[in-house]
């Protein structure tokens, strides 16, 4: 599919808008445009046009006058529009799935799986507007009855990166609408077609379901205008993929204003490989784990932890693996890595190589950019010292750091003593050993795998990861009540005021 065929079936144009009120497209004609880069070629697939102050304002209305009717639909009923937009995401997924792939760089096959993810996510979404449970609750005081419900937010402003320029966004949209809320997504400026993509099949969900003003969009580069968009106390809740360092800085002004905010920021994961564990099962996930998406997931694999019994034979085995990855353009089938997302990703990776090596790391794959057109690296694996600083730090690019380890205890604790806690993962075959990384003692991630990687989360759990990751939890399980406000209830059925605690208040 040429890129003219893609834009035409996904209605694109290349200079698009970049702003729209859930009922149509504001064009800013006067207003400046970014341009959406194919990390693949360095080359420019088009130009969105960026929202700018008058424009924001008009859809912030929009959006709030849309909620106070939105909330009295019935959730089943709300759940219809993202019926219909799981319809036109499996009618247009393979167009979609090429246009990530084209502008973030990952492989086709997990453009595929990405967008597959949003289909998931719409029919969890579905079966959960008839899920949205209270309690009841047992009164102490005779004939009251206690309650617990949950009301809708408001506006839920989505805040995503360019590593899922699609996925993450639907993980919070799908939930925040069923559940009474009105969405306003700020995408990545390093993937806005991605994002223009998505919100046409959104107006043409909303225009079938005869509904407007309910997800909308804004595009733009400018620090200022994203921190306005962070500070605006018309929106309760706030959801930010991202980096540590810029998550701290927008928890910090969303809760100065007592707004909600879910952080689902860098992870520093951890892979350990014990005596027992089934290395047919290991290898391939290390592989995927370090070099998937080339390494920009949050959940990509940075640490390898192998027990020193068996650390050459795994180094062996995956320098041979490494070796036989075809790096290059990710609509290729044949290549399982593409590049990074832009120059600056390259210096970083570049730039952490040679603080490894400055701090005694050996360089067993890998470890140089590849001098072609588009920003590409080679996947490396370096030995290296957990306590190292740049072992400490999560940089974006295929880099994988291993250590031994002597006793599982060790290796639990190595994995454990970095800021960040997204995911961790270990292989073995000794129950003991299973247990004891899943146990309170153990991992302190939130997503704790066994014989299986650190990478690859399904929808049906919820998606996050403790300390410097954030706490935020998204997707499956019981997430959607983040995007809800708890009301508890006291119904007196009685003729008598009765206080709690027995209190006697009699007067004459």
């Amino acid at each position: 599919m040429n890129l003219q065929m893609l834009f035409k079936e996904l209605q694109l144009n290349a200079d698009s808008p970049g702003s729209s009120d859930g009922a149509t497209w504001i064009p800013t004609p006067n207003n400046s445009s970014i341009s959406s880069i194919n990390p693949a070629t360095g080359q420019a697939l088009g130009k969105i046009q960026t929202t700018n102050n008058e424009t924001y304002e008009k859809i912030i209305v929009q959006s709030q006058k849309a909620f106070l009717s939105w909330r009295e639909v019935p959730a089943p009923k709300r759940a219809l529009l993202i019926r219909e937009l799981s319809e036109l995401l499996r009618q247009h997924k393979t167009a979609l799935s090429t246009l990530v792939s084209l502008e973030m760089g990952k492989s086709l096959q997990e453009g595929l799986g990405e967008v597959q993810e949003m289909i998931d996510m719409a029919d969890f979404a579905i079966g959960q507007a008839r899920m949205l449970y209270g309690l009841s609750m047992h009164s102490e005081r005779e004939r009251h009855r206690m309650l617990e419900q949950w009301h809708p937010l408001g506006i839920v402003g989505v805040i995503s990166a360019f590593n899922f320029p699609v996925a993450v966004w639907a993980w919070n949209a799908f939930l925040a609408v069923i559940c009474g809320n009105t969405v306003i997504w700020k995408p990545s400026a390093k993937t806005p077609f991605c994002a223009v993509a998505v919100q046409q099949l959104c107006l043409e969900a909303s225009r079938r379901c005869q509904i407007q003003h309910i997800f909308s969009l804004i595009v733009s580069d400018e620090i200022a205008f994203a921190e306005n968009f962070v500070d605006d106390s018309r929106i309760p809740l706030i959801s930010f993929t991202g980096s540590t360092p810029i998550g701290r800085m927008v928890g910090t002004r969303v809760q100065n204003r007592f707004g909600k905010v879910i952080l689902e920021l860098g992870g520093n994961n951890a892979i350990i490989v014990d005596e027992t564990a089934n290395l047919k099962l290991a290898i391939p996930a290390i592989v995927f784990g370090a070099m998937g998406t080339a390494g920009q997931r949050c959940t990509t694999t940075r640490r390898l932890f192998l027990h020193k019994n068996i650390a050459q034979t795994v180094c062996d085995n995956l320098i041979a693996a490494y070796q036989q990855i075809r790096i290059g353009d990710p609509l290729d089938p044949s290549h399982l890595m593409g590049p990074l997302i832009d120059q600056n990703a390259v210096d970083q990776f570049e730039q952490a190589i040679l603080i490894a090596q400055q701090a005694g790391g050996q360089i067993l794959f890998g470890g140089k950019k590849i001098t072609q057109p588009g920003f590409y690296v080679e996947p490396t694996l370096i030995r290296a010292k957990n306590e190292w600083e740049i072992v400490q730090k999560e940089t974006f690019a295929p880099i994988l750091y291993i250590m031994e380890f002597d006793h599982i205890e060790e290796a639990i604790a190595q994995q454990n003593a970095v800021p960040q806690g997204l995911s961790a993962a270990i292989f073995t075959q000794t129950l003991a050993h299973s247990e004891l990384f899943l146990s309170a003692t153990g991992s302190d991630c939130g997503i704790a795998n066994v014989n299986i990687g650190t990478s690859g989360a399904e929808i049906g759990g919820a998606f996050g990861g403790e300390k410097e990751t954030g706490g935020g939890r998204e997707a499956g399980s019981d997430a959607w009540k983040l995007y809800m406000r708890r009301q508890t209830c006291t119904i007196n059925w009685s003729n008598q005021l009765l206080l709690a605690q027995g209190i006697q208040f009699n007067y004459s």
